[in-house]
């Protein structure tokens, strides 16, 4: 069984970071894409950010140049971090990662940006 552990999230000021992480352990075969989506209130999940195998990687529009998607392979680790932030990137944050043939969902972890 694969499980995915989020942590990092929290409340922060406008202008300030903060830096996510997203572990897989469990019966991993391989692991391909990983990556980060969000869901405000009211709003669609969203993604924020990917990153491939070999390290390509993309952002939404909203987050680039702000938001710094990175993987450890050795730990089936996937981070964000996140600087610059704004209120609107107040949201649950989900990593999503491939594994093997399907993909695996996070818990969430909530970020919210006071202004």
């Amino acid at each position: 069984q694969v499980q995915l552990v989020e942590s990092g999230g929290g409340l922060v000021q406008a202008g300030g970071s903060l830096r996510l992480s997203c572990t897989a352990s469990g019966s991993i075969s391989s692991i391909g894409v990983m990556g980060w989506f969000r869901q405000a209130p009211g709003k669609q999940r969203e993604l924020v950010a990917q990153i491939l195998s070999f390290g390509s990687t993309n952002y939404a529009d909203s987050v680039k140049g702000r938001f710094t998607i990175s993987r450890d392979n050795a730990k089936n680790t996937v981070y964000l971090q996140m600087n610059s932030l704004k209120p609107e990137d107040t949201a649950v944050y989900y990593c999503n990662v491939q594994i093997g043939l399907g993909s695996r969902w996070g818990q969430g972890t909530q970020v919210t940006v006071s202004s």
